[in-house]
């Protein structure tokens, strides 16, 4: 275990390293410049990129950006709040636990709901009820998070004045619910048909037979044996869902006008704000590494007959 995570570790690295490079370089590869603007003159733009640094070989300047990246340096804003550090404007103004408190939210929500969805399903597998799951689960995976966001915004908040139309920071329970309906909603079904798939296939095994035969009553076939093995293909789809909804919706945070991290990345984009473009990249790359390896390590833990190792290990 502890020498297949040491080569996962060493893997990450070399991956973050590749993220970089292809975001910095096809970053750099736009014609303009950041600081190009209807009143600027070249010699106000020369003297903005000395300032900076991005006057120098593209070489050299990556070479920068990996050197105080390994020092906790992620570089100062350009445009969006000139020389303010990126570190701060990520990490201290709220607008990465923004996006976590939006995110783990509509993630427990999924979840909470997705997985007895599923067991509902194949436990009532060709029934009514299984049937309106399975139309609401494919209609919920196929319909566009900003059709259901918008949609819901006009019903509830504009026709019902439930909500309100502007969630802003997401101080209370009402200006939560919208936004976080509409981001967990695609997730909620794609577990759920994840889930029922799975457990039809773990209730047509022969232990599940066995446990029949046996005389153990259904639900604790269902709970005690068939959900356990059914929750590994579950397992494997949050792994990259969990570091991808935590960082927030570009979608849900605009159409909300939610100042998370997600709005304010589409913004940095927009301004060729390349710190910010650079560290956001980075921050949710290795979100997504590391939660592939909390996966795996799960993947253990809910079924002790899986290895991690190989044979040549």
């Amino acid at each position: 275990m502890i020498v297949y995570i040491i080569k996962r570790i060493a893997a990450a690295i070399a991956t973050l390293l590749v993220i970089m490079a292809v975001t910095f370089f096809l970053m750099n590869a736009i014609p303009g410049s950041p600081f190009l603007t209807e009143k600027s003159t070249p010699k106000q733009i020369e003297l903005a990129n000395a300032k900076y640094g991005l006057d120098k070989p593209l070489i050299v300047q990556f070479k920068n950006y990996v050197v105080n990246y390994l020092k906790g340096d992620l570089g100062t804003s350009l445009k969006m709040q000139e020389g303010t550090p990126v570190k701060n404007i990520i990490f201290h103004q709220g607008k990465f636990a923004l996006s976590i408190k939006l995110g783990i939210s509509a993630l427990v929500l999924a979840i909470a709901v997705g997985i007895p969805l599923g067991c509902i399903a194949a436990y009532r597998r060709g029934g009514a009820l299984d049937g309106f799951l399975r139309v609401v689960t494919t209609v919920g995976v196929a319909i566009p998070t900003f059709v259901l966001a918008t949609l819901l915004l006009i019903l509830f908040a504009v026709k019902l004045e439930w909500a309100p139309t502007i969630s802003g920071s997401l101080t209370d329970f009402r200006s939560c619910v919208l936004p976080v309906i509409s981001m967990s909603f695609y997730y909620t079904c794609y577990i759920a048909k994840l889930m029922r798939t799975s457990m039809l296939d773990a209730i047509n095994q022969d232990y599940i037979r066995t446990a029949r035969a046996k005389g153990v009553k259904t639900r604790s076939i269902v709970l005690k044996h068939a959900l356990r093995n059914s929750l590994i293909p579950v397992i494997t789809y949050l792994g990259p869902v969990i570091a991808g909804i935590i960082t927030g919706s570009f979608v849900i945070e605009s159409t909300f006008a939610i100042p998370g991290l997600g709005k304010y990345y589409v913004q940095c984009v927009l301004s060729r704000d390349y710190p910010i473009i650079m560290a956001t990249t980075v921050v949710l790359s290795a979100l997504v590494i590391i939660m592939n390896l909390v996966v795996d390590v799960a993947y253990k833990i809910v079924d002790p007959r899986i290895s991690l190792t190989t044979k040549e290990d």
